[in-house]
């Protein structure tokens, strides 16, 4: 058999992308009741007394974006027209009841009322794919997606998945119905207008598809036992990561693909660079640069400014405000003045607005705020961005650059201010390292501060809209409003981060894990947040509940193990035990865990394992543990969980199917969100839900109690 030349090769990637076929040509409009509302009515919400949020509330909320505030250096979702008197971006909605998301193309104006209107409706969510040990992993996370008009302004291009990939869409800026443009038989990851708006430029990976098809014809002969395995995500080689990225042309009419011209390659080479910048950048019209950086081999030291000066040399910013923290850059229309966002204050809890003329004096900081911003976009003299804060849920802003101060544009969910929320309480405090960290403290609607309150952790950031903690399964607000005290923490910086000679990220993780010091940093600021809410008179030391994801979920096991102090728990991750490093995460990981200093197979390592491991510890595990977890992750908590019962210790454990390590799909989140109420409501308020669909739930914990004095009652 003669291999295909090049020729044929590119023809045949060609020809992969229209392998799509006729359902994707035919890709559906259609879309179900629970999307009516995907815009918001217009006008007031409703009059009427406030009520007490619920966690549907949450959950529903529609999102412009990444939902979690702590996601800096993202590319952004907005698409601003060329005339800046427009903005485009994808509206999303979770919908329980059909365990999907409403999404929608919105178009706004900025130079009036925002009088929002849909360009198109449709498609499902699309998740960032992340490469961990060389293998292709989806996160489950939503993936940034930001809308693309056409340098005239008739247009707008955008990612739209349906059937399961994702295709390039192109919608007419004056309302018309959106279309598809491409039939890649491999999801595209990204998209632009070439610079005359003739073709549409777009990025795949076209060589997943025979990846995978190699792999299956593999199997007929068997597949040997290697790297490529992840056991968690099936027996089976995974998909490696990262596969190239391959650049490619199409008429937007006609969907006719080509490779792309010389021109059109240098034109995303540009943009491609501002866009994926590692770290915060700007460019003028005229090619001026301002960009950010470390000191050579620092890992994770302080970001520096520096500009091109008029002549042409390099000019540094010398002043204390251009010492790190920066997670914007954007100049003047002229490009003689530069403006710039960047965290500061105690524990970095802020963020400052800066202008900055180079060559004349030091930046000036215009305005501090803690609200979150996130892709700002310059659209004529403004700023276009997306603001929330621990009690207002994402929304877009105009910043003015004279001020640095914002007045809003559109709220995406006015109907969230008729709902009563309790005061939110921000705690500063340091650890045992002298490590700065914060926590809002969330109290219940109408807390007069006569009693203590049972209080539930949430991690491990607190930025933005306090949803459910990283990967929101711990609904905070809704939490509040059935009588809990809620701390959500915003972890320390890495303990390594100050130690010298770090230069790679396993020797980050391997300093952190020596004596596991990254721990103990992390269960010192957790007790200390702790003590503050008692201290303050709100929290009841005998009534401490503990939850995480993923690092989160780490700090909770090592709290359990060395710490006494907190009566009941629930995690979304679970665990590192020593069988399950060895062998059930697959060869890769344990390679890796090797190298960041876990014991060899074989090696008892008490002394390792002792602080760390809960099966090492199961006969001391006594308080209640919750595990709630996507099925993809639960391999790797059998070692635990069968220790835990054999130690005939307080534990459940539910797996999700089709879930990632962020659960993505509504109609899990809602079940996740209402058992951890259950959870700690049973256990931290001696009470229950009188739904009779739960009954067996409530048989089963009581048991879990052995005899226990109280047994729980019904809700009032």
């Amino acid at each position: 058999m003669v291999s295909p030349g090049r020729g044929q090769q590119a023809a045949l990637k060609r020809g992969c992308l229209l392998l799509a076929g006729g359902l994707l040509a035919l890709a559906s409009h259609r879309v179900h009741a629970g999307c009516a509302d995907i815009l918001p009515a217009p006008g007031p919400p409703p009059a009427g007394a406030a009520r007490d949020v619920k966690p549907e509330d949450i959950l529903r909320l529609r999102d412009i974006g990444q939902p979690d505030g702590s996601m800096f250096g993202q590319p952004g979702p907005l698409g601003i027209s060329p005339d800046g008197k427009q903005a485009t971006f994808i509206l999303s909605r979770a919908d329980p009841g059909s365990n999907s998301y409403c999404r929608a193309l919105v178009v706004i104006d900025l130079d009036g009322p925002a009088n929002p209107r849909i360009l198109d409706e449709g498609g499902e969510l699309i998740t960032s794919i992340v490469n961990l040990r060389g293998i292709r992993s989806d996160s489950g996370f939503p993936a940034p997606s930001t809308p693309v008009w056409s340098p005239d302004g008739n247009q707008v291009a955008w990612l739209r998945r349906d059937n399961g990939i994702t295709q390039v869409w192109r919608a007419r800026a004056n309302g018309t119905r959106g279309e598809t443009v491409t039939r890649s038989a491999t999801d595209i990851t990204d998209v632009a207008w070439n610079e005359d708006g003739s073709r549409i430029l777009f990025l795949t990976q076209p060589d997943l598809e025979a990846v995978r098809q190699k792999i299956a014809l593999e199997g007929q002969s068997g597949w040997l036992y290697d790297d490529r395995f992840a056991p968690t995500d099936g027996l089976l080689p995974q998909l490696p990561g990262p596969l190239p990225n391959q650049l490619f042309s199409a008429d937007p009419v006609t969907g006719d693909v080509r490779e792309p011209a010389d021109s059109e390659r240098r034109h995303w080479k540009v943009r491609e660079g501002l866009r994926n910048a590692a770290l915060p950048s700007a460019i003028t019209a005229t090619g001026r640069k301002a960009w950010t950086s470390r000191a050579e081999g620092a890992l994770l030291g302080p970001l520096s400014l520096s500009v091109d000066g008029k002549d042409g040399r390099l000019v540094r910013c010398e002043s204390e405000a251009c010492n790190g923290g920066f997670t914007g850059l954007w100049w003047d229309e002229t490009g003689a003045e530069l403006r710039f966002l960047r965290r500061e204050g105690q524990a970095n809890g802020e963020l400052g607005f800066y202008r900055w003329t180079p060559g004349k004096g030091d930046p000036e900081r215009l305005h501090l705020t803690s609200d979150v911003l996130h892709g700002c976009v310059p659209a004529g003299p403004a700023l276009i961005c997306t603001s929330e804060n621990s009690v207002t849920p994402r929304h877009l802003v105009r910043l003015d650059p004279a001020t640095g101060r914002t007045t809003p544009i559109f709220d995406p969910n006015p109907e969230f201010r008729a709902i009563r929320l309790g005061e939110v309480r921000r705690l500063f405090w340091k650890n045992d390292r002298g490590l700065e960290a914060w926590g809002d403290l969330v109290l219940p609607p109408g807390y007069d501060g006569r009693n203590r309150l049972p209080l539930i952790v949430v991690q491990y950031t607190s930025l933005g809209f306090l949803r459910g903690g990283t990967g929101d399964e711990y609904p905070i607000f809704p939490l509040a409003a059935e009588g809990f005290a809620v701390l959500s923490l915003q972890q320390p910086d890495l303990v390594a981060k100050s130690l010298p000679g770090i230069r790679t990220v396993g020797q980050l993780i391997a300093a952190g894990n020596k004596d596991w010091a990254e721990r103990r940093s992390l269960l010192s600021s957790l007790e200390t947040g702790v003590d503050k809410a008692i201290a303050a008179g709100v929290a009841d030391p005998a009534r401490i509940g503990l939850t995480g994801l993923s690092n989160g979920a780490t700090t909770v096991r090592f709290a359990l193990i060395n710490s006494d102090r907190f009566a009941a728990a629930s995690i979304s991750s679970c665990c590192l035990d020593p069988q399950t490093v060895a062998i059930y995460a697959g060869p890769a990981v344990a390679k890796q865990m090797r190298s960041v200093g876990f014991p060899e197979h074989g090696d008892d390592a008490p002394e390792f394992w002792q602080p760390f491991s809960m099966a090492r510890n199961a006969d001391r595990m006594t308080r209640p543990l919750l595990m709630q977890l996507a099925d993809s992750e639960s391999l790797i908590a059998l070692e635990t969980f069968t220790a835990l019962k054999a130690a005939n210790q307080p534990v459940e454990m539910f797996v999700f199917p089709h879930e990632l390590h962020i659960k993505w799909q509504p109609a899990h989140r809602r079940a996740i969100y209402q058992r951890n109420i259950d959870w700690f409501r049973f256990w931290l308020q001696r009470r229950i839900d009188p739904d009779t669909a739960k009954a067996d739930q409530y048989l089963r914990w009581n048991a879990m109690r052995e005899g226990t004095v109280v047994v729980a009652q019904p809700v009032p």
